[in-house]
């Protein structure tokens, strides 16, 4: 079984590399190999464009079974707690779009630039079709941007606008590549913050980033 994992920064996925190092035999391209399981790391870099064109370069060059996508996310609510791990299920464009003359947002999708069920999008949502075969954490929706949002009134303002739960900077990108390119894929993110006014005292990034590598952990194990 061969596995991409996709990560934006390197510190996310740092506790996963040390145990990948320790235990998997190393190979190029920061490639690692135990038995029948070879797993790929990729560091794509901040924001929907850098990951697109990471991943586009990469699945061009070789086959995966399995891609997953991995880092940390802002909450809407509190239905999840700080270091909470969770399934993404679905993802969907939060900022692109065009602004109005009386500060309203229209999406691309409302727009209709993209259609809203124009394949892989359904509804104007990117879905994983295959996430609900994996139960083993809580499911978010999420909505990616390009400017996380750090203010009561625009945060409010994006609540009433889209029902989802997580905020996260990649995730729109990495769903379309997969399935585009109709690889199984999960996406899991560990909630550091809350989407409210713009405190960076209340995160809790290395909790997140150590829970979200222990579940990482745990599925490589399970399939060595």
């Amino acid at each position: 079984m061969k596995i991409l994992i996709v990560a934006a920064t390197p510190f996310e996925v740092l506790p996963l590399e040390q145990y990948l190092n320790q235990h998997f035999r190393t190979l190029e391209n920061h490639t690692f190999q135990k038995h029948n399981l070879e797993i790929q790391l990729l560091i794509t870099g901040v924001g929907q464009m850098l990951t697109a064109f990471a991943l586009g370069t990469v699945l061009s060059q070789s086959s995966f079974d399995l891609l997953i996508n991995a880092g940390i996310a802002g909450a809407f609510h509190d239905k999840f707690l700080l270091g909470d791990v969770v399934q993404v299920v679905s993802e969907q464009f939060g900022d692109l779009g065009v602004e109005e003359r009386d500060g309203s947002f229209r999406s691309v999708h409302e727009l209709a630039l993209i259609e809203m069920n124009h394949p892989p999008f359904q509804q104007g949502r990117l879905d994983n079709p295959n996430a609900y075969q994996h139960s083993f954490l809580p499911s978010a929706h999420g909505l990616t941007v390009n400017k996380v949002h750090g203010s009561a009134a625009s945060i409010e303002v994006i609540k009433a606008k889209y029902a989802v739960d997580i905020e996260t900077m990649e995730g729109v990108a990495f769903f379309y590549a997969a399935l585009v390119s109709e690889i199984p894929f999960i996406e899991i993110r560990s909630i550091s913050n809350y989407v409210e006014p713009r405190n960076r005292a209340s995160w809790q990034l290395e909790q997140a980033i150590h829970n979200l590598n222990e579940v990482l952990i745990q599925m490589i194990e399970e399939l060595t």
